[in-house]
């Protein structure tokens, strides 16, 4: 049975659908959500039965930003707060528009091509 996109998601679920994964022993790298609630207010979680931390869509939408922000973008914690405050409408389409100009976004295509091509065949072996 699948959750609906709606429901409020465990943080295993969550760092699941970040694909936070420790590359050598595969495992859930949940600490690192914990570590950025700590960091950005944005992020938001209700604790229910037992002290469980759940995540509602905008929390995850909070930190799929975060994730491309500091991961794929190369830009640090508090770069990532200043944009956040700044913008509370952000979109992860304007930003990476404004980061690159339209001569570089066809590299940029071709470059995202060829590293969805390697990591698929990296997961093949």
């Amino acid at each position: 049975m699948k959750k609906l996109e709606v429901a409020y998601k465990s943080i295993s679920e969550v760092a699941e659908i970040l694909d936070l994964k420790n590359k050598k022993s595969g495992k859930l790298n949940t600490h690192t959500i914990r570590y950025w609630e700590k960091e950005f207010k944005q992020i938001r979680p209700k604790f229910f039965n037992s002290n469980r931390r759940y995540y509602d869509s905008q929390s995850i939408n909070y930190l799929k930003k975060i994730k491309y922000l500091l991961k794929e973008e190369g830009l640090k914690i508090s770069g990532v707060k200043k944009i956040l405050n700044k913008e509370q409408g952000f979109n992860l389409d304007d930003t990476s528009e404004k980061s690159i100009s339209t001569s570089d976004k066809f590299l940029k295509q071709k470059i995202f091509k060829i590293s969805k091509i390697l990591k698929d065949l990296k997961d093949i072996k």
